[in-house]
């Protein structure tokens, strides 16, 4: 094996693996993707995008014959010299994750290791608990290639911390990398590649595969208390009368040891990764006979903060009045509703009987699967989700929202409610034409 490697195998081709497979390429390595779904293969080898994500296709069209795709694993890891797992880790009923996807990856990684001569690196990168990568994904490597890690191949524990809609960006320019390595030799390659891979200079946290472990969701249950208190500070604003949580938020994030991002106070955080990762940190903390008081408290808060909004919107209907619901998508730029707001806050209407129509620019099709069974409708427009609307609550800030006018809110003779849950319009200019409820401002 060379000093350093040029040749990388990504095995998962969703909605990180293909931005991954598609950055490392244009950046240089030859990369090989590895999905067991064809479809995705065969996209990948079209340079088409096989998910939703901003930025995706250009950086496909800038990979020039270094990238291809393949449903064979040990191909893929015979033609490479690292390979990056990014494969599900889904929560259980307990909380914690699911490794059985990886576990199968390793398994046939660990096979084509057997028939390999020279040093191979092995990363992980999908959220797994403590104890994972240097217990169950080691001995699975060890046991099917015949080989001791550590010495005949490297092992790292290396999570991205990356938002959907932004994933290129934030893969490229990450706040901080972090490392949990087998040895000396594997955590220097991997920051190595990352060092040839993103264009800024951040900082490499290097550590054992344990400390890794728990700093990822350490790091996302963090935040999501961060979320959870601006939320909570927005609940009080909208109680005192002339408070604004966005002055009050602004002065906490001139605070350095606060900081100002994730201090937005609006509505539920959700996605893939922070409801999860803040419930297998309490899951992990109970587990150990340790309080996880901070992180129970957070995701409770965080559920019934949905609630709270279907109470506020439900206390503005009239009679057989119709939700206009605008934003499905759990933030903007993605397709994605997992745990999304919108969708909580669309079903608890409907299950109580009220109207609903909704609209969001990406992910509608994802909505209507996720609410498959309910009297949810689904407009083709902004403004046709307004039009047919007694009361719009604006639920993911999309900027083409901002395309609405105050004139399309307006309606002669009855009245239109419009939440906005992210103070998204300008109250000046559409409380004139509707009756206007800002989250987090007091009466």
């Amino acid at each position: 094996m060379t000093s350093a490697i040029t040749s990388l195998s990504v095995i998962g081709l969703g909605k990180l693996g293909s931005p991954m497979v598609a950055s490392f390429a244009a950046k240089g390595f030859t990369v090989v993707g590895v999905d067991l779904d064809p479809a995705k293969v065969e996209a990948i080898n079209r340079l088409e995008p096989p998910v939703f994500e901003p930025g995706l296709a250009e950086m496909l069209e800038r990979s020039e014959g270094r990238l291809s795709a393949t449903t064979d694993v040990a191909a893929a890891v015979a033609a490479t010299e690292a390979t990056f797992i990014i494969v599900p880790t889904p929560s259980d009923e307990t909380g914690t994750f699911s490794i059985d996807y990886a576990l199968a990856a390793c398994e046939a990684i660990g096979g084509a290791l057997a028939h390999k001569d020279d040093y191979h690196l092995v990363v992980l990168t999908s959220t797994v608990m403590p104890g994972a990568t240097g217990g169950a994904i080691r001995d699975t490597l060890e046991r099917t290639s015949g080989k001791r890690y550590g010495e005949d191949f490297g092992l790292c524990y290396s999570p991205e911390f990356i938002a959907l809609g932004s994933v290129i960006r934030d893969l490229l320019n990450p706040d901080f990398l972090l490392v949990g390595e087998s040895d000396e030799r594997a955590g220097a390659l991997l920051a190595e590649i990352y060092s040839r891979t993103c264009e800024n200079s951040p900082p490499v946290a290097r550590m054992n595969f344990v400390n890794a472990e728990l700093a990822k969701i350490s790091v996302n249950s963090y935040v999501t208390t961060k979320i959870a208190f601006a939320n909570m500070l927005a609940r009080i604003c909208e109680r005192l009368p002339e408070s604004d949580v966005d002055v009050v938020t602004a002065a906490l994030g001139m605070d350095t040891r606060i900081g100002a991002k994730y201090l937005k106070g609006a509505v539920s955080y959700g996605g893939p990764c922070f409801p999860r990762d803040n419930i297998a940190l309490a899951a992990l903390a109970r587990g150990l006979n340790a309080p996880a008081i901070i992180s129970e408290a957070t995701d409770r808060s965080n559920r019934g903060d949905v609630v709270e909004l279907a109470e506020l919107v439900s206390s503005r209907l009239n009679g057989a009045s119709t939700v206009g619901i605008l934003g499905l998508s759990y933030k903007p730029h993605t397709d994605v509703v997992e745990e999304s707001a919108g969708i909580y806050l669309a079903r608890n209407l409907a299950e109580n009987g009220v109207s609903v129509v909704a609209f969001d620019p990406a992910a509608n099709g994802s909505a209507e699967r996720a609410l498959v069974g309910s009297a949810v409708e689904f407009a083709e427009s902004a403004a046709a989700c307004v039009e047919q609307a007694d009361v719009v609550v604006l639920m993911t800030p999309w900027p083409e929202f901002r395309e609405l006018t105050p004139e399309q809110f307006a309606r002669p003779g009855a009245g239109r409610v419009l939440v906005d849950c992210w103070r998204f319009f300008e109250e000046a200019r559409y409380g004139g034409a509707t009756e206007y409820v800002a989250l987090g401002r007091g009466a």
